[in-house]
């Protein structure tokens, strides 16, 4: 059987980038006879959350956001990061072998302080913490976006060199990547993401849904003349909405039968109706709160018996009783 993990930082709302990338990737793996491992990575979140209040509310809203869009707590592990000591554990003893340069050569690192994010000491050792995440749980596959599948390669080769030195300890993951979604653009263009201040959120207000997606980028076209759908942002999430009828509407794209403005209005209409049940269930869950509280609670337990085991076995081989 594959086990499969991912984790989401609490830092804002869920956006378009997160559900293509790694949860629609993941409830679909739901359906299957793999086994899952959810968690919310909180840890990774304070690099740069330091609001105590923002902190928690970012918590409380990821959780509500996972269940309503269909994570099955029977049918997957869902856990806390910081519910689990393991990880920063595993994480130290995972520094200490860790090499500077391979750190050094983390795109994700080099990418947030030339936007201007502060340079701490836990963004640069990110990678060593999310290689304990995956490594604790003996992962096979990991679905990530194109841009942190360099940080699960950093995992492999940690444990490589690990396994080399202590014996063969920990399980070699693989980058799981939907090909069709590698990268989710923003509204300026670029990658989707908290930290550019570009995203589309999956639970926003209708009004301002709407205004998020008239504010997507596009090129500067007279109306009635043709667009190449292939290049036009808009057409991009028609195709990961799915939305019914796109041969029709790539069609009417290249005849200049449709401009950005009427695009944009359609893939509204799609994106409201195609969130709408997890809508509804987002306000169920939050109206009774304790429910997932104990979801957490009972992840947390079932986390601490499977990476408690697996640190035991990196604590004996290293020498530390």
């Amino acid at each position: 059987m594959t086990r499969v993990l991912t984790g989401i930082q609490p830092s804002g709302q869920l956006h378009w980038g997160n559900y293509f990338g790694a949860i629609r990737p993941m409830l679909e793996a739901q359906k299957g006879k793999n086994e899952m491992f959810f968690f919310i990575a909180d840890l990774h979140a304070f690099t740069t959350v330091r609001d105590p209040k923002v902190f928690h509310e970012n918590q409380k809203n990821i959780l509500l956001d996972y269940l309503a869009l269909g994570l099955d707590s029977d049918k997957s592990l869902f856990y806390r990061q910081s519910d689990i000591t393991a990880h920063t554990e595993l994480a130290w003893y995972l520094n200490c072998i860790c090499p500077m340069g391979l750190l050094e050569r983390a795109h994700s690192f080099k990418d947030k302080k030339a936007k201007g994010l502060e340079a701490n000491a836990g963004l640069f050792t990110y990678p060593m913490l999310m290689a304990a995440d995956i490594l604790l749980y003996s992962a096979n596959k990991v679905p990530v976006g194109k841009d942190q599948k360099q940080h699960v390669e950093i995992a492999r080769d940690i444990a490589q060199k690990f396994n080399h030195q202590f014996g063969e300890i920990f399980t070699i993951p693989e980058p799981m990547i939907a090909e069709n979604v590698q990268t989710i653009p923003g509204l300026d263009g670029q990658k989707m993401s908290k930290s550019y201040g570009n995203t589309i959120s999956i639970f926003e207000g209708e009004k301002k849904l709407k205004k998020q997606i008239n504010s997507i980028k596009t090129a500067s076209v007279e109306m009635g003349d043709p667009i190449d759908p292939e290049t036009c942002p808009v057409f991009s999430f028609h195709k990961l909405f799915e939305t019914p009828n796109l041969e029709d509407l790539a069609v009417k794209y290249k005849a200049g039968k449709i401009g950005f403005g009427e695009s944009k209005k359609l893939l509204f209409e799609r994106v409201w109706e195609y969130f709408h049940l997890a809508r509804e269930r987002r306000v169920e869950l939050e109206q009774n709160f304790d429910t997932v509280e104990k979801i957490m609670k009972e992840g947390a337990m079932r986390a601490n018996v499977i990476s408690s085991k697996k640190l035991e076995e990196v604590r004996k081989v290293i020498g530390i009783r």
